[in-house]
């Protein structure tokens, strides 16, 4: 009798742990559009789309920027956009083609480097607090990890890994701030694709970030038809649905988890 039991008890135990979170106003699940590199198509295409839908998203900027688009991310911060840190240069390891390579980097210089993308960053919006994506999703530079000291910077409040097709959160117990998990998008997907994984998040009443890179250009290219398909799909479905910034999601995360 004890050995049929073991097995309810140790799916009830666990069931326990990854209990649903309680989402505001009665929503079911969350959703946070993520965007990297702060690319042209970014501004060209994918804002535009996101003002049509009236939807919020958290875009990933590098130092890559001029007077020109300083003026433009500055104004779509005011929307309500999220202006988060990817680097100052986006180091990557040499096998990815990168122009720079990580492999040269220490973790001084990774956090040297993030701070002072932040201080660029607060010469747009003005503002303290930042998260972060690890440029390729990689957590190590010059062969070690900067995760840990990163943390102990105190420079970055919530830090997106990345690349996981199955990045369903419902375990926000465990979720370490530093290293939230997103889902990675090969370039190819289809409005269909990324409608699935938003119903997935939604049958599982957790939080899935997507991680965009070009819309409808640039690289890692996701169509401005594929694009438009799912924010109209989240529009209509903002009823069950928060979509919300990842500075907002993790904030709402970390206070929950401090009621408990």
């Amino acid at each position: 009798m004890l050995k049929l039991l073991l097995p309810f008890l140790l799916l009830s135990f666990v069931a326990q742990a990854q209990q649903k979170m309680t989402w505001p106003n009665h929503k079911k699940a969350v959703i946070v559009l993520t965007y990297d590199d702060g690319l042209n198509s970014q501004l060209n295409t994918a804002i535009p789309q996101l003002d049509s839908a009236h939807l919020p998203a958290t875009f990933f900027l590098i130092g890559d920027l001029t007077d020109q688009t300083i003026v433009k991310w500055r104004k779509i911060e005011k929307k309500g956009y999220e202006l988060a840190n990817h680097t100052l240069y986006h180091p990557c390891s040499s096998v990815n083609d990168n122009p720079v390579a990580s492999e040269t980097y220490t973790v001084f210089s990774i956090i040297r480097e993030i701070n002072s993308m932040n201080n660029l960053l607060y010469a747009i919006d003005g503002k303290k607090n930042r998260t972060y994506a690890y440029p390729c999703t990689e957590t190590s530079v010059g062969g070690k990890d900067y995760v840990e000291p990163l943390r102990k910077s105190g420079l970055i409040k919530y830090a997106r890994i990345g690349g996981d097709t199955e990045a369903v959160i419902t375990d926000f117990k465990k979720l370490d701030p530093l290293r939230v998990p997103s889902y990675g998008l090969n370039g190819k997907s289809t409005g269909a694709e990324l409608i699935a994984f938003v119903q997935k998040v939604q049958a599982r009443g957790g939080m899935g970030i997507i991680m965009f890179h070009g819309i409808g250009g640039d690289y890692i290219t996701t169509s401005a038809q594929a694009h438009r398909e799912l924010l109209a799909y989240l529009k209509k479905n903002k009823k069950d649905i928060w979509i919300t910034t990842f500075m907002q999601a993790m904030d709402y995360i970390t206070q929950a988890n401090k009621s408990d």
